[in-house]
């Protein structure tokens, strides 16, 4: 076996979304966690699914619940349909789960401090829901694995680390170790207790072992990680000698982002980085995957499969980075640390094909190898909800569960999910768009695409803007949607003088009928970013720039142009939210003539928000009406409205600004919640792009926020013939 270059890579990159006859793993379905809540607790209590196990008829799922403080169980009778089962609270904090028979063995951190680790090891009796054995650990645990035979428990004892202490600089005594017990029948003998040694071995803070996860293979060796000692050790559980250990080493990373200033650069290089393994899962009795998170000084960004004696057979670069860029995942503020964070791993074979599934905790996203004894295959990208950080295959039912652990239930955002998916035959349902290389072997990442357009004559040519998330790097993305998935084929940026146009939150774009486009950008007045208006040509370039009136920014808000459309001379511009003279629920649609340069509005009609607020995201006109994009900013369950409506062009009679405005009729088209929804997952906020190509087919697309507090999930499709 070889290491196989990036340049290979970089070449098999353009052909990772081709339809195989292969099998295929699609999402069914998204399991919020807050819906397992006890009656007692309000919903409004963070909860959380860590690590994730499932029982062994594959009927039901477990998972840690450490926030909560409890074990979950979900019942996927109906995978498709997924239904809370409970919880079993704890008197501690749980760090992993794993199901040996009807039992759930659970490590429970119950840690007085840094320096007084402590833990145990629960049983659970998951027809009950009682704790059945408890076995002290001796100190803090993380991982916790099972033996394929389940005659052997393994737990990683962490003790880990205080990041705010001396910079989070190791050796931080006590050293973590690793703990074995004997199981019968799910249950351990905590009188069989060997407590590994793992001192002396790294040769980075040797004395200050950290383990972190744990895995068991068919001859009952345990692999075990020591992440921020950059190091891996292979034990005999039966006997707790170590059988090999060896550094996990470094890599040499080039064309790589590493600076988050607000656009995806893809040109730098690291050199000598640490590979600090999270995960650590057996491919076979000989051979090792890693996934390569970094913590304390490293992160490699990929995968890594070592032999058990420590040579590295396949080392993936930049392979899996890159792929989540393609997809719009790549999570720009985690340039300068670990980029896309591989952490999470499993590995399980379905029929006669084994897969190495790869979990991105910052673009939660999840990346799908086959192994081939050699260089593995990429086989697909799965979309998954926010920060993924377990996984568990259950190949007797054809199904995968990822846990997801972030639970932005203060900010109002998504919660924690369990994702189910389903192996089968078909074609990938996700991504539904993505990019393509640079001529230098570079990704043209994208992302918070937040408006589209219609090439005027070409059929399936559409065009769309990133909004200010992107502000260093505003860009005009050209798509051929008549491809599966859509393509982005080319990456325009806006300039002025020849140089990027910095500061700008584009949120609409039209073509000028022309090769050029305007573009509207929705402004922060209080952060000296103007409303406005830019006539672009075909290379990108500021031709014109159109501030708002007076009479406008008299009563301008933050909430300004969400799209723009071209009627004959006349721009009409779409602005989100009410401003200070529009009455309740009623916003503007602003009238610019590019002839005249009058300006005029007519006031819209906005349905009744049930929480939050309702706001317009997107105006495109075809034939004889405007289409309009209406949406509330709530998040799956919580979400009522994402639909489109549409007003007649005869009544859009503008009147002068700061005067009194006719109300425009509207019509309710279409409602995109069953779109959103038609891949097995949450509702995502922004349905933000709309547009209708010459062919008369409506496309949409979401804005995914640059994959900042969100799943970083592109939706794009057609809703047919308009």
């Amino acid at each position: 076996m070889k290491i196989i270059g990036l340049g290979a890579v970089c070449a098999a990159l353009l052909a990772s979304t081709a339809v195989s006859a292969d099998p295929v793993f699609n999402r069914i379905a998204s399991f919020p966690v807050n819906t397992n809540l006890p009656a007692d607790v309000a919903q409004a209590t963070e909860t959380s699914a860590e690590i994730i196990s499932a029982t062994a008829d594959g009927q039901m799922l477990v998972y840690s619940d450490s926030p909560l403080g409890a074990v979950g169980m979900i019942d996927i009778a109906d995978p498709a349909n997924p239904q809370p089962a409970g919880v079993v609270m704890l008197d501690g904090e749980p760090t992993a789960v794993v199901v040996a028979g009807g039992k759930v063995l659970t490590g429970i951190n119950t840690s007085a401090s840094f320096v007084e680790p402590s833990g145990n090891l629960a049983a659970i009796d998951i027809a009950s829901k009682r704790i059945e054995a408890r076995c002290d650990l001796g100190g803090q645990p993380d991982s916790v694995a099972v033996s394929p035979s389940g005659g052997l428990v393994a737990v990683a004892i962490e003790n880990e680390r205080d990041e705010d202490l001396n910079d989070g600089a190791i050796p931080q005594m006590p050293a973590g170790t690793l703990v074995i017990f004997t199981l019968a029948d799910g249950l351990p003998d905590c009188a069989s207790r060997i407590t590994v040694d793992l001192t002396g071995l790294a040769e980075v803070a040797g004395s200050d072992p950290e383990p972190e996860f744990v895995d068991i293979n068919e001859n009952d060796e345990i692999a075990l990680t020591l992440q921020e000692n950059n190091h891996i050790v292979i034990i005999d559980g039966k006997t707790g000698a170590i059988v090999s250990h060896f550094p996990a080493g470094s890599v040499d990373l080039e064309n790589v982002d590493v600076e988050e200033e607000r656009a995806l650069t893809f040109d730098a290089t690291l050199t000598g980085v640490a590979r600090e393994p999270d995960a650590v899962q057996w491919l076979d009795t000989d051979r090792l995957g890693t996934a390569n998170e970094g913590d304390y000084k490293g992160g490699s960004r990929g995968f890594t499969i070592f032999s058990k004696t420590g040579e590295v057979l396949f080392e993936s670069g930049l392979d899996f980075e890159y792929r989540v860029a393609l997809a719009g995942h790549y999570p720009e503020r985690r340039s300068g640390n670990k980029g896309a964070e591989p952490e999470g791993m499993e590995v399980k074979t379905f029929g006669d094909a084994t897969y190495i599934f790869l979990l991105s905790e910052r673009g939660s996203v999840i990346g799908v190898y086959r192994d081939t004894g050699g260089v593995p295959e990429f086989k697909q990208l799965l979309p998954t909800a926010l920060a993924p950080e377990g996984a568990v295959a259950i190949p007797g039912r054809n199904l995968l569960a990822v846990s997801n652990e972030a639970d932005l239930v203060e900010d109002g955002g998504v919660r924690s999910h369990v994702t189910l998916y389903s192996y089968g035959e078909g074609t990938p349902a996700y991504p539904m768009i993505v990019s393509h290389m640079d001529d230098a072997g570079r990704p043209v990442g994208f992302g918070a695409l937040s408006g589209l357009a219609a090439d005027p004559e070409l059929p399936g040519l559409l065009y769309a803007v990133n909004d200010s998330f992107y502000a260093m790097q505003p860009t005009i993305f050209t798509i051929d949607a008549s491809a599966t998935p859509a393509r982005i084929t080319k990456a325009t940026r806006v300039t002025r003088g020849g140089q990027p146009a910095q500061l700008l939150d584009l949120e609409g774009i039209a073509s000028d009928g022309a090769g050029g486009f305007w573009l509207a950008s929705e402004g922060r007045t209080d952060r000296m970013v103007p409303h406005g208006l830019y006539h672009v040509d075909a290379s990108g370039e500021i031709k014109t720039q159109v501030a708002f009136p007076a009479e406008l920014l008299a009563v301008e808000k933050r909430f300004g142009a969400e799209g723009v459309t071209l009627i004959g001379d006349t721009l009409w511009i779409a602005i989100q939210r009410s401003w200070g003279d529009d009455p309740k629920d009623t916003v503007k649609l602003v009238a610019y003539n590019t002839k005249t340069k009058e300006w005029g509005a007519v006031r819209y009609p906005t349905e009744a928000a049930e929480t939050g607020w309702v706001g317009l995201s997107e105006i495109t006109a075809h034939g004889d009406h405007v289409y309009i994009v209406e949406r509330d900013n709530q998040i799956g369950a919580a979400a009522k409205l994402k639909a489109l409506y549409r007003v007649a062009m005869s009544d859009l009679q503008p009147a002068a600004l700061g005067g009194e405005l006719p109300v425009v009729a509207k019509e309710r088209v279409h409602d995109f919640i069953p779109d959103l929804t038609s891949t097995g997952g949450y509702v995502v906020d922004k349905i933000e792009g709309f547009a209708i190509d010459a062919d008369g087919i409506g496309y949409a697309v979401t804005d995914n926020d640059g994959v900042d507090d969100s799943n970083g999930e592109t939706l794009f499709f057609s809703i047919g013939k308009m």
